[in-house]
């Protein structure tokens, strides 16, 4: 029988993917060139990211992105594998994961028992981690994306995203993974640590694990147009992706369109709202887009559901969408979003609910649990 080692590398590699020590090319070159080589590549592809269809994003690097993803934040360990499972049994081949949800080993055990049943194949799977604030300095980069390709038994992330621009002290493996926010839980007043890191040491670490066959696209959350355009002055490799809160009472269209011009691709997370916020005490039942008397009508007329609705109003925007769930129906739901299309004035209907709320607000949430005022987008 193979051992699970053996196993990650018959059933994890993309064939033809770059990756140390393997002999090609472009692994013999030193890491110098290594980055020139793959740079060349990322600047012949200007523009590419903006999706000739909905259903897919090419990227900078070749690699296809699709438009609808699964979202793993807040889904419990227990749930987590079996959710990953039937998700690629609906046709999902999008996970959108990160260390601080401290679920990737199980999202990884899911994915293999998939693997192992044929029902998909690596390549056409694009798994997504996220780099955590403690471990923003280069000489924690490699450490942390190693990590999760080791809780996942992956060979290499098709997108390693910084998942904020916060970076703070490190916290060793050994002590605590996921680091969480507060360097010490256990004080008497558990708070966040700053360690001031340049982005641009942070980036250029990131750039390192592309070269060297460990990820595959690089990209940042929750930065807007000026993190944007300096991380862009200095990469070798642009980002491929930003991730950031979208949804219909916070729709960021100037950013958006930003993005769209400089070629690189959106993925929107927190897609319907409140939802995910109401349990957390950030929101509350009323504060739902999907209670809207536009949405419900346009679903009514589509004989659609107001979550759809609002999926679609995003996909059709351009961006992608990384909604969770473990409902197996709902699952599914989430993928039927492209046999119908809102009218011009359906998506401009839903464009208008726009109230730049946010629910994810470092500058908010920091303060109330974590004791720290930490504000990011002022």
């Amino acid at each position: 029988q193979a051992s699970p080692a053996c196993l990650r590398r018959l059933e994890f590699r993309r064939p033809g993917s770059p990756r140390a020590n393997s002999g090609g090319p472009m692994q013999r070159a030193s890491p110098q060139r290594r980055l020139r080589q793959i740079a060349s590549m990322v600047t012949a592809s200007e523009g590419a990211s903006t999706p000739s269809s909905c259903t897919h994003f090419s990227l900078h690097s070749g690699d296809s992105m699709p438009s609808v993803g699964l979202g793993l934040w807040k889904i419990p360990k227990e749930d987590c594998a079996n959710t990953a499972y039937e998700a690629v049994k609906a046709g999902y081949r999008c996970f959108d994961e990160a260390c601080d949800y401290g679920n990737e080993h199980e999202c990884g055990e899911g994915l293999r028992r998939a693997l192992r049943e044929g029902l998909v194949a690596r390549k056409d799977l694009f798994v997504t981690s996220k780099l955590w604030n403690t471990y923003h300095r280069k000489e924690h980069v490699r450490a942390a994306c190693r990590r999760s390709l080791e809780d996942f038994g992956l060979d290499y992330l098709d997108l390693y995203l910084i998942h904020f621009p916060i970076s703070l002290k490190f916290v060793p493996f050994d002590t605590r993974y996921p680091p969480e926010w507060s360097h010490d839980p256990n004080s008497d007043r558990p708070s966040m640590v700053e360690d001031p890191v340049p982005m641009q040491e942070t980036w250029e670490a990131l750039e390192e694990l592309v070269a060297d066959g460990l990820v595959r696209n690089i990209g940042v959350c929750n930065v807007g147009t000026t993190m944007l355009r300096d991380i862009l002055s200095y990469a070798k490799i642009k980002p491929a992706v930003l991730q950031v809160e979208l949804h219909p009472y916070n729709s960021q269209q100037k950013l958006v369109r930003f993005c769209r011009e400089k070629g690189i691709a959106v993925t929107g997370f927190s897609n319907l709202g409140a939802i995910s916020y109401v349990e957390l005490g950030g929101a509350t039942a009323h504060d739902s887009c999907l209670e809207e008397p536009a949405v419900r009508k346009i679903a009514a007329a589509h004989g659609r559901s107001a979550a759809q609705v609002v999926l679609r109003w995003a996909v059709q925007h351009g961006t992608a969408i990384v909604p969770k769930t473990t409902k197996t129906a709902r699952l599914r739901e989430n993928l039927a979003l492209f046999d119908f299309e809102l009218a011009p004035e359906e998506m401009e209907a839903i464009d208008a609910l726009n109230k730049d709320r946010r629910f994810n607000d470092p500058g908010v949430f920091c303060e109330g649990g974590f004791n720290t005022f930490f504000p990011i987008y002022e």
